[in-house]
């Protein structure tokens, strides 16, 4: 096989491996872009995420078969190929790149939630009569990164003493001070992310 077929298979994983992480790799560009309404634009990808690992995973373990697979008589009495040295692009070098790379994309889901800002919160001290406790239903969280990127915006409003969204439940828990905030403010502040209160 043509070095330069073994690459374009490498290329096609990288792509599958971008594809199946998208719906938490788009928070967090969203999140930088300073367009955070369109996060949850992929999460429709969440449900073939398991196909695209599998693509992902034989379409490297491909690559890697055809740069390592010993050569056919044929290809040793046609020494043509070793006469000229490959580019990097073709070596097992830029193979072992496009796998590690592919390997950090597949596992994006479990670290994305390190890029969104955790803020500090001062010590405060409020009346229990003011402490209201609130359950949202929010639809579009697909990872760590879905839930961290909600709890990152209603952080951000004053009176919020604490705030835990779950994807797997589907839900966020916020406990604020209802003197410095309100349930349409904290609503406002999760449906900015692009996941949508479902009521």
């Amino acid at each position: 096989m043509e070095t330069g077929k073994t690459s374009k298979v490498a290329y096609a994983g990288i792509l599958t491996a971008i594809a199946a992480s998208l719906c938490c790799i788009t928070p967090v560009l969203a999140l930088i872009a300073g367009t955070s309404g369109i996060a949850s634009t992929f999460s429709w990808v969440e449900p073939f995420r398991p196909y695209l690992i599998g693509i992902t995973i034989l379409v490297l373990v491909f690559a890697w078969y055809q740069k390592l697979r010993p050569k056919t008589q044929e290809e040793i009495d046609c020494a043509c190929e070793d006469d000229i040295k490959p580019s990097f692009w073709q070596t097992k070098s830029f193979l072992f790149v496009i796998t590690v790379f592919a390997g950090l994309m597949l596992a994006f889901p479990y670290y994305s939630n390190m890029f969104y800002a955790q803020p500090s919160k001062d010590i405060v001290y409020v009346s229990q009569s003011n402490i209201v406790k609130h359950t949202f239903n929010v639809e579009g969280m697909t990872c760590v990164g879905c839930e961290a990127h909600v709890e990152s915006e209603v952080n951000k409003l004053d009176g919020i003493l604490s705030v835990k969204a779950s994807y797997e439940g589907a839900n966020t828990v916020v406990e604020y001070d209802k003197t410095k905030t309100d349930l349409p403010a904290i609503r406002k502040a999760i449906n900015s992310t692009g996941y949508k209160i479902v009521e």
